[in-house]
């Protein structure tokens, strides 16, 4: 394991407490490789201190579906903070923290389908550690403000510009867009998706630059990267 990941595998387990469920937020612009490092905090802790001990929640399971998007005249801005189900996530982190005596099923978005996806992940009564990730996790508006003070850690991944709209052009190509519209997708939704995160860096309470994400190599796992 590179000593960056471990470094921060170190730092969530600190986070445990005993007796008590804690959730660990990972926030950031798209493409700045959350996902990847949430999944990998995940493995690795489980590896650490046993099956089990953590669990994922990715926000991009409360993505409105297409059909709703639709509806509301959002679908061309997709990704964008009025396209989430964002008071469906909180109530999910706060049940999350409340009920622990038995499973509570998660959502996830399925790059292929291009719609959330039901009931994807679980967290088991035994989760110590809930590693949750998303773009507007640091956001100064509500829902997010008020799940600041939920979280354990609130951690901002760090990408330089170019290296992060380098993958998202991956994902849309990945996603079907050829590479005029995989182009246009990224400067004028996920650009200003990202300019946005940015203002709510000062908000988290660590930096994790990008050299610490490990990659997992180009394909389905980089391109489902958030």
């Amino acid at each position: 394991m590179p000593d960056a990941l471990a470094s921060l595998v170190d730092d969530a387990l600190a986070l445990l407490r005993p007796g008590e469920r804690v959730l660990l937020g990972l926030t950031g612009p798209p493409g700045a490789g959350k996902s990847t490092l949430a999944r990998r905090l995940v493995a690795e802790v489980g590896a650490r201190a046993g099956a089990g001990t953590a669990g994922y929640l990715p926000m991009d399971g409360f993505h409105l579906s297409n059909a709703q998007l639709e509806r509301l005249g959002r679908l061309d801005r997709k990704g964008a903070p009025d396209t989430f189900d964002a008071h469906g996530y909180a109530a999910l982190v706060r049940r999350l923290l409340a009920e622990t005596g038995h499973p509570v099923y998660v959502p996830d978005y399925d790059r292929r389908l291009h719609e959330p996806v039901a009931a994807r992940h679980v967290i088991a009564p035994g989760t110590r550690l809930v590693v949750t990730e998303g773009n507007y996790l640091a956001g100064d508006t509500e829902p997010w403000a008020g799940l600041r003070p939920l979280f354990a850690g609130l951690w901002y991944v760090e990408a330089d510009d170019a290296l992060r709209e380098e993958r998202l052009l991956r994902r849309q190509r990945a996603g079907g867009r050829d590479g005029a519209a995989a182009r246009e997708w990224v400067e004028r939704s996920d650009r200003a998706n990202g300019e946005l995160v940015k203002r709510f860096r000062g908000n988290c309470t660590r930096i994790v630059p990008t050299g610490a994400v490990p990659r997992e190599g180009r394909g389905a796992a980089e391109t489902a990267d958030g």
